[in-house]
């Protein structure tokens, strides 16, 4: 019992239809579903911000979505509203099987916006997924879900400087692909040393 599967914000504002829609988002569910059979440990993260947070542009006088802003942390993509706790949008696509063993929530810190399953965007604060998997003696994990240049690779990189080891299939994700983003984490991932199929 050393492997885990984790599902990436598999939610309805990232698939057609939604607030923040990845293309063809929808597309990753039925395999997602059929892989979690093979797996003992099954995580699901959840984008979960509350009204008004700092990473939306709507929060931003004069900006538009997919400007770039700086924060303490960094620049950050000021992103359309989504994924607002307890909407419709941020629930989980109706399809997805959720009967996993935890739900990782994040980006709930209204100044801080959190892409990776283990760190806020200040690469600092933990979500706490870290210390499951480690008391749970898991070591071997996958990562399937959206968006795969974003929250998916972030998420990657970081399980890699974390010292586990990371699969990553690639037809259980789909990207955004905003200004190159996507070949370029395919080629950050790749040199971490994530194993992408």
């Amino acid at each position: 019992m050393t492997k885990a599967l984790i599902v990436i914000d598999v939610q309805n504002d990232f698939c057609p239809g939604g607030a923040l829609a990845v293309p063809d988002g929808d597309q990753v569910v039925a395999p997602i579903n059929a892989m979690m059979a093979g797996f003992e440990t099954v995580i699901l993260t959840q984008d979960w911000h509350p009204a008004g947070h700092s990473s939306f542009a709507s929060a931003h006088p004069g900006r538009g979505p997919f400007d770039t802003t700086e924060m303490p942390y960094g620049q950050q993509v000021l992103w359309p509203d989504h994924c607002v706790q307890g909407s419709a949008g941020s629930a989980f696509h109706p399809d997805l099987r959720t009967d996993g063993d935890l739900i990782i929530r994040k980006g709930f810190r209204p100044q801080v916006d959190s892409y990776s399953a283990f760190f806020e965007n200040d690469q600092t604060t933990p979500t706490g997924l870290e210390g499951y998997l480690r008391t749970r003696g898991i070591s071997e994990l996958t990562l399937v879900g959206l968006a795969l240049d974003f929250c998916v690779a972030f998420s990657a990189m970081d399980a890699r400087r974390l010292g586990f080891s990371v699969n990553l299939p690639q037809n259980a994700c789909r990207a955004i692909d905003l200004d190159g983003s996507l070949a370029t984490q395919i080629e950050n991932m790749r040199q971490k040393g994530v194993i992408i199929t």
